[in-house]
């Protein structure tokens, strides 16, 4: 199976934005699917991941076939954790998903999960999800190897992954953006067949570009970078852990990638907002876009 594409199911930072003046690209936080193969990657659990298991749920009854995959956190915060309670397929038995991420504030993303469900804050314990199978931990300069459809993810250092790999599993390289407050955040380069995406969300730029960014991305067919804000916004956020879309930018030409897909959307920026970032973006990277609701990338 050579199928290798990306949804956006959650496209926003901080906190769930519905309403008329979202309809075009969407309210939710961050939350995407990948299928490579015959793979399931979801990365982080935004309100987005609550429309994403819907659909699973759906497909499930239809095909009479579980829910498998993976799960990826980028890093704690909460609108990348707050639709992991009402992500439905984990409540099903005969669900097998995998999850990893980093450390988060000096404990283990297991540790943290549980805890982000403990009544009262939430009924439902972590223990009442059966098909959240395995939590591992991961850090940057590792690689993912991810090779038969339901089995453990084999977490290996970078430069000592298996030189013989079946032609269908999954690489992801785990990148550790350290300019996010408390901890930094995971960067994931995912690798099916040659082709090569990059989720960077919640990652600081600098004035002329992340020159470490841009050499880990080169050449990649689409890089998906924080974008949260213009620069007078900037001047004012800087330090919170935020690109502007035009670090983005700089970084998507240095590193001359495919096609670059700006994300993590301020929660304050509405639809026409966005569609003039877009142009300003584009005027300057054509191959650039917004990341919207629903749209798919075929990789």
């Amino acid at each position: 199976m050579s199928e290798f594409t990306a949804t956006f199911w959650g496209v926003r930072g901080g906190f769930p934005v519905p309403g008329k003046g979202t309809l075009e690209f969407g309210g939710n936080t961050t939350c995407l699917e990948v299928h490579a193969g015959p793979h399931l990657i979801i990365i982080d659990a935004g309100t987005g991941i609550i429309g994403l298991g819907e659909k699973l749920m759906a497909q499930r009854a239809e095909d009479n076939d579980p829910i498998v995959g993976t799960l990826l956190f980028t890093h704690g915060h909460h609108d990348h954790t707050q639709g992991l309670p009402f992500f439905t397929p984990l409540r099903q038995r005969d669900t097998d998903i995998h999850v990893l991420g980093p450390r988060v504030f000096g404990e283990d993303l297991g540790d943290m999960l549980q805890r982000s469900m403990l009544p009262p804050m939430f009924p439902i314990a972590q223990r009442a999800m059966p098909g959240m199978r395995t939590i591992q931990t991961v850090s940057g300069d590792q690689v993912i190897l991810i090779t038969e459809r339901g089995q453990l993810p084999v977490v290996v250092d970078a430069g000592s992954e298996e030189a013989q790999v079946p032609p269908w599993t999954v690489k992801v390289w785990a990148y550790h953006s350290s300019n996010h407050p408390k901890g930094g955040s995971i960067c994931y380069l995912i690798e099916y067949q040659g082709k090569r995406l990059m989720f960077a969300t919640d990652t600081e730029g600098y004035v002329g570009g992340d020159t470490l960014l841009s050499r880990f991305v080169h050449g990649v067919d689409v890089l998906v970078h924080d974008a949260e804000y213009t620069d007078s916004e900037y001047t004012r956020m800087q330090g919170y852990g935020h690109s502007t879309w035009k670090m983005a930018v700089t970084v998507g030409k240095r590193a001359q990638v495919k096609r670059l897909v700006l994300t993590h959307h301020h929660a304050r920026h509405d639809d026409a907002f966005l569609r003039e970032m877009e142009k300003e973006a584009q005027a300057v990277l054509p191959q650039a876009l917004l990341a919207r609701e629903g749209m798919v990338l075929e990789l």
